[in-house]
């Protein structure tokens, strides 16, 4: 396992540290070699220099076990190192060779900028090539005028882009000198949704899906975090620092922020709250705790239930009688003798039926339905998927216990916001 000191570096701050194998100090980290996987491109091998005379080495990255600081470890044996004492093949991509400086073009050939650095990002073991940096914060910070880029780095924001819009690079490199072309319009470089986004995200491997989302601005990947589908949510959450994820969650509004934390455990959840706004905080527990009432609580009991048994045209010519009172008229639920719940039939289906059907017949045998412990938020998002006018409540015994309406929830709604 690769030990770090931290998870995200840029390539101009790698190269040149030393590298030992194990204690025996073997030549300075002259560039990275990167092989293009599915999304982001994996950094396979290193290349290191050594003294005048001495062959270069080419050490394959997973025997890497420290990067500080100040120096890279391998874990390698003197004896080990002349099988690695070749140049890199010259299929493989080399980021300061190959990457560093070329011109980046978007897909209309419009020039764009330099290539100034390469962010990389660890993840699971594994380093990859997150973005290309073409600011002129990190041009500076090449050249050596590191206060200069201090200076101007409010003035000069850090402009990026995402590996994801890289389009794939010549198969047979050579000594490269061509340009970077990207998948994407220079106009639409900085304007990509956060919905978008999101579609991206729900589709990588997690190592990648986190070294994306680690790259976005606070803003960006906020606006992100909320689009993407819960499982995807926990899973960034939990892969970023308590600090940086009360960060996101303080720039959403209540009520987004409530539907993000209440995915969490409490003692996860819990600790974040205690980290963003106070006033926020408060609104965003009060809404949690809305969300988790029991949708048992908002339904009727009210509701036409029948008997499989009965005719559609008796429903019809009795569906003034049989809706009076009831609190959900859209909807026939049709039970047993012992109340479980078998089926639901549409009114427009009982009036599309033919003579001498019964509500057996035409009914929906697969019902979806909310257990009796569902909670106000699960009914929000079933309503959401399904689009139903009503839901009906079961308990374990698919007993029926009542409904609730799709009214209700646009009711409840300005509670949750």
């Amino acid at each position: 396992m690769v030990t770090v000191l931290q998870t995200e570096f840029f390539l101009s701050e790698i190269l040149n540290r030393r590298v030992f194998a194990r204690t025996l100090r073997i030549g300075r980290l002259g560039d990275l070699a990167i092989v293009e996987t599915r999304n982001f491109p994996e950094v396979t091998q290193l290349v290191v220099e050594r003294p005048y005379g001495y062959p270069a080495l080419t050490i394959p990255w997973d025997t890497v076990l420290l990067i500080s600081n100040h120096e890279i470890v391998v874990d390698l044996g003197e004896e080990m190192l002349p099988q690695f004492a070749h140049a890199p093949q010259e299929n493989l991509i080399l980021l300061h060779d190959h990457i560093l400086d070329k011109k980046i073009l978007d897909m209309d050939d419009h020039e764009v900028e330099i290539v100034y650095d390469v962010k990389l990002a660890l993840q699971n073991g594994k380093l990859y090539a997150a973005e290309v940096d073409y600011s002129r914060y990190r041009a500076l910070r090449r050249l050596g005028l590191h206060k200069l880029a201090k200076l101007l780095a409010d003035r000069n924001k850090e402009n990026r882009v995402s590996w994801l819009y890289v389009q794939p690079l010549p198969e047979q490199l050579g000594s490269f000198a061509g340009n970077i072309k990207l998948k994407i319009p220079k106009a639409e470089l900085n304007e990509i949704h956060p919905a978008d986004l999101a579609d991206i995200l729900e589709e990588l491997e997690g190592g990648q899906r986190v070294a994306l989302f680690n790259a976005l601005d606070t803003e960006q990947a906020s606006d992100t975090l909320e689009e993407v589908e819960p499982r995807v949510q926990r899973e960034l959450i939990h892969a970023i620092e308590e600090e940086r994820a009360a960060t996101l969650i303080n720039e959403m509004s209540p009520a987004q922020a409530a539907d993000v934390l209440a995915i969490l455990p409490r003692d996860e959840a819990g600790a974040i709250l205690k980290l963003i706004d106070r006033d926020k905080s408060s609104k965003v527990e009060h809404i949690i705790g809305e969300h988790n009432e029991q949708i048992l609580l908002y339904a009727s009991p009210e509701v036409i239930k029948l008997p499989a048994s009965t005719p559609a045209a008796d429903v019809l010519d009795r569906y003034r009688e049989l809706a009076t009172g009831k609190h959900v008229v859209t909807y026939v639920y049709v039970i047993d003798v012992a109340g479980t719940l078998k089926g639901v039939v549409d009114l427009r289906e009982i009036v599309q039926a033919e003579p001498g059907q019964t509500l057996g017949d035409i009914m929906t045998e697969h019902v979806i339905a909310l257990p009796k412990d569902a909670t106000l938020r699960e009914a929000v998002m079933l309503f959401g998927r399904y689009n139903f006018r009503a839901l009906p409540i079961t308990d374990e015994n698919d007993h029926l216990l009542g409904a609730v309406s799709s009214r209700d929830m646009r009711a409840l709604r300005p509670r949750l916001a």
